[in-house]
C-alpha cells in the first residue's frame, strides 16, 4: 500500500484539485499545511512490489516508512522520489546494517509530492518532530535556550529573561545556555546603568512610592520617587543595549569623554561613576574570549563520533566573542556518512531554534549545505549562509568547537562509567589472569543436572562485578536431547540464551522494546562452563557459528569435585594461587551454579514424584491434583488432612475425599 499526494502551493494560496493530489497551502507561521494525505493505492489485481515500485512518480517529496503495526520508522526527502525509494529494496547488501534493520522491518511505505526540494526540507522537519521515527537520528536535546528581552517597543522599557524569541518588537540577546547566565548578564547590566530590578510600573508609579534600598545605596535611579523622562530612561536603556550587544569598544570611548568632560568642570564624583562604568565593563572583556575578528554572529559546530553516537558542539558566537557553547548528543549513528549527520543535525536543531545567526559554520560538508542554507534564510527573513570553512580563522573556530566535542565524548563515558557499579580489584585481577580485553563486569556460568537422564535441567547463574545478581538467574528445562548428553544439553541451553538475546536486540532496534525491559542483555563479558576440555570444545564450535565472540573457559575440579582451576579454549590449564581473591570468586561461582541446577533439578523431580502418587488414588484426575498441591503444598499434609477437610475446603466429591483419605491411611 502506498500513499499519492500533491504538491505544495505558493504561501496563502490553495492548490487546485486535480488527480490524485489533495488540497494544500502554507499558514501563517511558514508551516506546510496538508489537508489530507491521501489517495492510498492497495496491491488489487497481483500489482508486484515492483510495480509499486515503478509507479512512484520522478518528483520531489517526502517519504516515510512504516512497520506492520503502521508506525512510521522512518522518514526522508527526496529530489526524485522513485530513485531514492527504490534503492532502500535493491542492492539490500550493500547498505549499512542500520539500513537493513530497518529495511527488514518496512511493511508499507507512503509519499508526499511537494514543488521543490526545498518544500520536502520543510515537511521532512515538521514529519520528523511530529512522530520521532525510530530510524531517523533524533538530538537528545529539547533544551529552550534562554534570552535577554528588552522590551524597546514600551514607553520604559523592561529588561527580563526569557525562553521564547517573539516577533513582537522587542530586542533579544543571546541564546544563552542557561538561565544562571541570563540572571547574571541582568544583574550586571542592571547595576552598571542603575536600572530598577523591582516591579514598579512606569510611568503609572513614578514619584509614588519610597524609594528601596538599591536606591539608597546609589545601585537604581530610582524612578520610583524621582521623576525621569521619556527620553531619558530610554537613554539609559539604548545604552545598556550596547553593552549587552558585546559593543563594549563604542561604549567605552563614550564613558572615557564623559569622564574627561565632568573631570574638566569638577564634578569628581560624576567622573568617578564613569571611571567605574569603564572598569567594570574592562574587566567583562577579559572574561569574555574574543574568537573572531569579524564581530559578527556565528555558530560553529563541530563533531565528534563515538560507537553509536555523534557529540556536537556548538559555539555561540556573538559579535565576535564566545556568548556560550552547548552539547548535543545524536542516537544511531553508526556507519552514517559524516555528510548525512551534519544535515540531519542541521535540520533538527535549527528546526525551533529562536535565533538563527547569518553565518553558520560546520566541521563536516555535506551535499545539503546550499539548500539548508536557502530554508534557514526563508525562517530567518534574512540571508543565511551555511558552510564548511577549509582554512582561515572559521576553520579554527570550528577546530575548536571539535576539540571541545571529543571532551564532552570522553567526560560522557566517564560519567557513564562512573554511574555504573564500580569495578573491583579483583575483578582487573581477572582481566589480567585470563588475558580477556575488557574487565569481565558480568559472567555467565552454566551447569546441566539430570538423574539417569531423565528430568535434564540447565541452569545460568549471573555475577556482577564479582557479586551473584539472582534477578538474572534462569532456568531452562532441555527440550532437544534425549538421554544424559551434557554436551548437547548445555549447547541447548547456550543458543538458546544468545538466541533469546538477539530477538530482544530486534525489538529494541524496531523500537518494540525499551532496553530496561531485556532479560538476556547484555550479553556475558565471559562464560565460565561446569566442564572441562568436552563442553569447552562444544561450546566453542557453537560460538563459532553463531559468530559470537564471547571468552569461554571451563571450571576444572580435582578428585574431590572441588574447584582446582580454569581451562581456556586452547585447552590450558590456568592456575591461581589458592588464597587469592581471583581463586575465591571462582570457587563461589563454580558452587552457586551446581547448587542452583540442583535445586531446580530437586524442585523437578520432588513435583513429578508427588504427581506420581496421587495419581494412583482413584478418581484423582490432573485437576483434582493440581487443587491440592495448590491447598496443601506437600504430601504430608495432604496425609494430615480429613476426608471432611478436603470435601469442606477443597469441595471435593465427598467418595473421592475418602479415597484420598483412605489411601495414605491405608498404606500407613
Amino acid at each position: 500500500m502506498f500513499c499519492l499526494s500533491y504538491a505544495c502551493p505558493k504561501k496563502g494560496k490553495k492548490a487546485k484539485n486535480v488527480k490524485n493530489r489533495g488540497e494544500s497551502y502554507i499558514d501563517g507561521k511558514g508551516n506546510i499545511v496538508y489537508n489530507k494525505i491521501s489517495i492510498k493505492g492497495r496491491k488489487r489485481g497481483g500489482h508486484t512490489n515492483k510495480e509499486r515500485l515503478s509507479n512512484i512518480p520522478e518528483e520531489p517529496g517526502v517519504y516515510f516508512m512504516k512497520d506492520k503495526n503502521g508506525k512510521i520508522i522512518y522518514v526522508g526527502k527526496a529530489k526524485i522520489l522513485k530513485n531514492r525509494v527504490r534503492q532502500y529494496f535493491q542492492n539490500q547488501e550493500r547498505h549499512a546494517p542500520k539500513v537493513r534493520a530497518m529495511v527488514a522491518n518496512i511493511a508499507d511505505f507512503e509519499y508526499i509530492l511537494t514543488d521543490s526540494e526545498l518544500e520536502a526540507l520543510i515537511l521532512e522537519c515538521n514529519l520528523i518532530k511530529k512522530y520521532r521515527p525510530y530510524y531517523n537520528i533524533l538530538l537528545k536535546d529539547d533544551k529552550n535556550y534562554p534570552y535577554i528581552k528588552v522590551t524597546i517597543q514600551e514607553n520604559y522599557p523592561k529588561i527580563f529573561l526569557s525562553r521564547k524569541m517573539l516577533k513582537d518588537g522587542a530586542k533579544y540577546f543571546g541564546p544563552y545556555t542557561s538561565s544562571a547566565a541570563v540572571r547574571e548578564a541582568i544583574d550586571m547590566v542592571s547595576k552598571l546603568y542603575k536600572i530598577p530590578s523591582c516591579q514598579i510600573k512606569l510611568p503609572r508609579d513614578m514619584g509614588k512610592k519610597r524609594a528601596c534600598l538599591n536606591a539608597h545605596i546609589g545601585q537604581c535611579i530610582a524612578p520610583c520617587e524621582n521623576m525621569i523622562s521619556e527620553q531619558e530612561y530610554k537613554k539609559i536603556i539604548f545604552d545598556a543595549c550596547r553593552f549587552l550587544d558585546g559593543d563594549h569598544e563604542e561604549l567605552l570611548k563614550h564613558l572615557e569623554q564623559n569622564m574627561l568632560q565632568a573631570s574638566e568642570e569638577l564634578e569628581f564624583e560624576k567622573a568617578a561613576v564613569f571611571r567605574d562604568k569603564m572598569e567594570s565593563i574592562q574587566k567583562i572583556d577579559e572574561k569574555q574570549k574574543i574568537i573572531s575578528e569579524r564581530q559578527a554572529d556565528e555558530d560553529a559546530i563541530g563533531f565528534y563520533q563515538q560507537e553509536n553516537k555523534t557529540f556536537a558542539e556548538i559555539f555561540f558566537i556573538r559579535r565576535g566573542r564566545l556568548l556560550g557553547r552547548h552539547l548535543v548528543i545524536l542516537d544511531k549513528t553508526k556507519d552514517m556518512e559524516e555528510g548525512e549527520i551534519v544535515s540531519d543535525f542541521l535540520k533538527q536543531f535549527y528546526h525551533e531554534a529562536g535565533y538563527i545567526p547569518p553565518k553558520i559554520y560546520t566541521q563536516y560538508d555535506s551535499e545539503e549545505l546550499e539548500l539548508i542554507s536557502q530554508w534557514l534564510t526563508r525562517k530567518k527573513g534574512q540571508k543565511v549562509t551555511v558552510s564548511c570553512p577549509k582554512r582561515g580563522g572559521k576553520k579554527n573556530v570550528v577546530e575548536m568547537a571539535y576539540k571541545n566535542a571529543r571532551q564532552a565524548a570522553v567526560d560522557y563515558i566517564l560519567k557513564r562509567s562512573n554511574n555504573k557499579k564500580s569495578i573491583s580489584k579483583t575483578i582487573l585481577s581477572l582481566k589480567e589472569e585470563l588475558a580477556l580485553p575488557a574487565p569481565p563486569y558480568r559472567i555467565e556460568a552454566y551447569d546441566i543436572s539430570n538423574t539417569g537422564g531423565a528430568d535434564s535441567v540447565g541452569s545460568m547463574i549471573v555475577f556482577l562485578d564479582g557479586q551473584p545478581a539472582k534477578r538474572f538467574y534462569r532456568r531452562f528445562k532441555i527440550e532437544t536431547v534425549a538421554g544424559s548428553d551434557d554436551y548437547k544439553s548445555m549447547a541447548e541451553v547456550i543458543y538458546r540464551r544468545l538466541k533469546e538475546a538477539r530477538e530482544e536486540e530486534l525489538l529494541i532496534e524496531s523500537g518494540k522494546m525499551a532496553r530496561e525491559e531485556a532479560k538476556f542483555l547484555p550479553k556475558p563479558d565471559c562464560i565460565f562452563l561446569d566442564g572441562g576440555k568436552g563442553h569447552l570444545s562444544v561450546i566453542s564450535d557453537l560460538m563459532e557459528l553463531l559468530d559470537q565472540d564471547i571468552p569461554l573457559f571451563g571450571m576444572v575440579k580435582d578428585d574431590k569435585h572441588r574447584t582446582r582451576a580454569l581451562m581456556n579454549v586452547h585447552q590450558e590449564e590456568i592456575a591461581f594461587k589458592k588464597s587469592s581473591e581471583s581463586f575465591h570468586l571462582i570457587t563461589r561461582i563454580q558452587d552457586e551454579v551446581h547448587r542452583f541446577a540442583i535445586d531446580y533439578h530437586k524442585n523437578l523431580r520432588r513435583k513429578t514424584m508427588t504427581g506420581s502418587v496421587l495419581e494412583e488414588i482413584a478418581g484423582v484426575g490432573p485437576a483434582t491434583r493440581k487443587k491440592l498441591m495448590k491447598h496443601f503444598k506437600t504430601l504430608t499434609a495432604i496425609k494430615n488432612a480429613s476426608a471432611e477437610d478436603f470435601v469442606r475446603e477443597l469441595g471435593i466429591n465427598a467418595k473421592i475425599a475418602g479415597n484420598i483419605f483412605n489411601f495414605f491411611h491405608e498404606k500407613s
